[in-house]
């Protein structure tokens, strides 16, 4: 996956349970073939799940470069076999919920928030500032 042409899928989609997993496939494979652009792989939010998955990020890069997503899904699966629903939905909500956690961190977010639409401050998670940046928020 080129990231210079097309954005990774939104770190909301689903895949095996797991928010951000579906994303963390396209940055994966846009890391193997050196076509990251302003992407980071692995993201702090990609390490919530690699930690989860108990996978290292050039593993998992090796897993997106061989396989397809329905067997990357297939075997995320297996590894949640041992997982209740309250762990997954409680790394779901890691990801989910994470706001800046520092002051650089909060301006750092503000001032990407406001280039995008100054008038969203309904935005205060990493992942709808990733939607909205990425175009996937419908206007205010």
């Amino acid at each position: 996956m080129d990231l210079s042409r097309a954005y990774p899928r939104s770190p909301k989609v689903k895949m095996a349970g797991l928010v951000q997993l579906a994303r963390m496939i396209d940055k994966a494979r846009a890391f193997r073939d050196n076509k990251m652009a302003d992407y980071i792989y692995p993201c702090p939010l990609d390490k919530i799940i690699l930690n989860f998955l108990r996978i290292d990020s050039d593993a998992f890069a090796l897993k997106a470069m061989d396989c397809g997503d329905d067997e990357i899904s297939v075997w995320s699966q297996e590894i949640l076999k041992d997982k209740n629903a309250e762990e997954i939905d409680f790394i779901n909500d890691q990801i989910l919920e994470r706001r800046p956690d520092s002051e650089d961190r909060l301006k750092y977010f503000h001032e990407v928030r406001n280039k995008i639409d100054p008038s969203r401050e309904d935005i205060n998670t990493w992942v709808d500032l990733l939607d909205l940046e990425e175009g996937r928020l419908p206007p205010k």
